[in-house]
């Protein structure tokens, strides 16, 4: 009887260290997380970048309007979930692809994540904005795509020339990030960090908090190390998603 209840007394001390540990590790959001990377990236400017060392440290940066579900060990359409949309339905035909956005998002400017921002990105990267990348990889991509509409500022639908249904696989690709609008592409790539400030100051090297600011995202911020392949996230203590 005395072993029983021993045993019972390991057992209860080991569910109270278990309930312990599980409320160490659902701890607030937010904080830094460092991580040495295999590189440096040429820019954070994800759409002007081919390499994994261009996208990896960066992804975390933006977002995107679906992804690939984290844990799946393989993609598939299957696999894919919400990010900066909530939703999405084809239509009929399968060339509309109309998503529901999120609403309340911010970009870390403090300016609003709105459908004008998804229409800008695509006519960014088929060359139909006035704005231009310094180099478009991914343009054959959306061969296919003869434009994006907004209805309001919380719904878009991507129309295309033919059915394509695996179309959404290349929205929920790493490469695929929302730009904003507001913001030019030459600025997202050689002054990326200028977007934290609460005002603009003389000099864009100089934020007005004294700290270097973040990119315009949606997601975490990042900052890197030229010197050494070190990258540090900080998380947004309030995520866009």
């Amino acid at each position: 009887m005395d072993r029983y209840f021993r045993w019972l007394a390991a057992a209860g001390g080991l569910l109270a260290a278990l309930s312990v540990a599980e409320a160490a590790y659902a701890q607030k959001q937010g904080g830094v997380l460092k991580v040495y990377f295999f590189d440096s990236p040429a820019s954070v400017s994800i759409h002007e970048e081919t390499t994994a060392a261009g996208q990896g440290p960066v992804m975390g940066v933006f977002n995107n309007l679906v992804m690939y579900k984290q844990d799946v060990p393989q993609n598939s359409l299957q696999s894919i979930v919400p990010d900066l949309a909530s939703q999405w339905s084809w239509d009929e035909d399968k060339t509309q692809l109309t998503f529901r956005l999120r609403e309340g998002v911010k970009w870390h400017d403090s300016k609003p994540f709105i459908a004008k921002d998804v229409l800008c990105t695509w006519d960014l990267l088929t060359g139909k904005s006035d704005e231009k990348l310094r180099i478009n990889p991914r343009k054959a991509w959306y061969r296919n795509l003869d434009k994006v509409t907004a209805n309001g500022d919380y719904e878009v639908t991507f129309h295309l020339k033919r059915p394509q249904p695996a179309f959404i696989a290349l929205l929920a690709s790493g490469f695929s990030p929302v730009y904003p609008c507001h913001v030019s592409p030459r600025d997202m790539r050689s002054h990326p960090m200028n977007s934290s400030r609460t005002s603009r100051s003389k000099s864009p090297e100089t934020p007005i908090t004294g700290k270097r600011a973040s990119p315009i995202s949606t997601g975490s911020s990042i900052r890197s190390s030229r010197t050494s392949p070190r990258g540090c996230w900080r998380s947004s203590p309030a995520r866009s998603t």
